[in-house]
C-alpha cells in the first residue's frame, strides 16, 4: 500500500520515522511529509503558537500539497494526534483514498461527508482527555453515517500519544498491540 503518514503537534520526531520504518519493513510505501518545516516540539502548548502562523487551513494546505503528488495511485491515510485529524481530513475529500489509519486522534466531520465504504481503523486510550468517550461515540456515529467501515481500538490505561517511546505518555504493551493491529488492518486493503 502507499501510506501518507501526518506526524502528531510535536513535529516530524524519531517516533513517526519509527513508524514509517515498522510500515515500510512490512512491504508498505510510506511518505512522511514535514509539515513545521523542520520545526519540533517539546510542548503542546509551543506547537499551538507555532500553528498559530499559519492556521488550520494552512497547515491543511500544507497536507494537500504534500499528498498531491501521490494521491492518484490511491492513497492510505494516517496520523498521530493532530496528524490524524489532519489524515481524515484528507481522505475524507479524496474519492480515490484506499484507507484511513487513525492512531490517537480524529476530526470533526461535515455535515455532508461522505466515505462509501472507506475502510477506517482507531487506535486511541482509554480513557484520552483529547478525545473522550462522548465525542468519540459521536464521531463513530458520523463515521458511519457517512459510510466509512469503522473499527475503534481502546487501550485502557494508556497515554495519549502512547506509541512515542520519547514522550511520558508511552505505553509499549499498547503501542506493540496497536502495531499488531494496524498492520492487519493494511494487509486486508485493496493494493493500489
Amino acid at each position: 500500500m502507499d501510506i501518507m503518514l501526518f506526524h502528531s503537534t510535536y513535529g516530524l520526531r524519531p517516533a513517526v520515522h519509527s513508524a514509517a520504518d515498522r510500515l515500510r519493513a512490512a512491504g508498505h510505501r510510506v511518505w512522511t511529509p514535514d509539515l513545521f518545516d523542520g520545526r519540533t516540539f517539546d510542548s503542546v502548548e509551543e506547537s499551538r503558537a507555532y500553528r498559530e502562523e499559519f492556521g488550520k487551513e494552512g497547515l491543511l494546505k500544507r497536507a494537500v500539497l504534500a499528498a498531491a503528488p501521490y494521491s492518484e495511485r490511491g492513497l492510505v491515510y494516517a496520523g498521530l494526534s493532530l496528524g490524524a485529524a489532519t489524515a481524515q481530513t484528507l481522505a475524507l475529500g479524496d474519492a480515490k483514498a484506499r484507507g484511513l489509519l487513525l492512531l490517537h486522534g480524529t476530526s470533526d466531520l461535515a455535515p455532508n461527508a461522505s466515505a462509501d465504504d472507506l475502510p477506517v481503523q482507531l487506535h486511541v486510550a482509554e480513557p484520552d482527555p483529547f478525545e473522550p468517550d462522548d465525542w468519540l461515540s459521536a464521531w463513530y456515529l458520523q463515521m458511519r453515517r457517512a459510510g466509512a467501515d469503522v473499527e475503534v481500538y481502546r487501550y485502557a490505561g494508556a497515554g495519549h500519544l502512547y506509541t512515542d517511546p520519547d514522550l511520558p505518555d508511552y505505553d509499549e504493551e499498547a503501542a506493540e498491540a496497536t502495531w499488531r493491529v494496524a498492520l492487519g488492518f493494511l494487509g486486508t486493503l485493496e493494493p493500489s
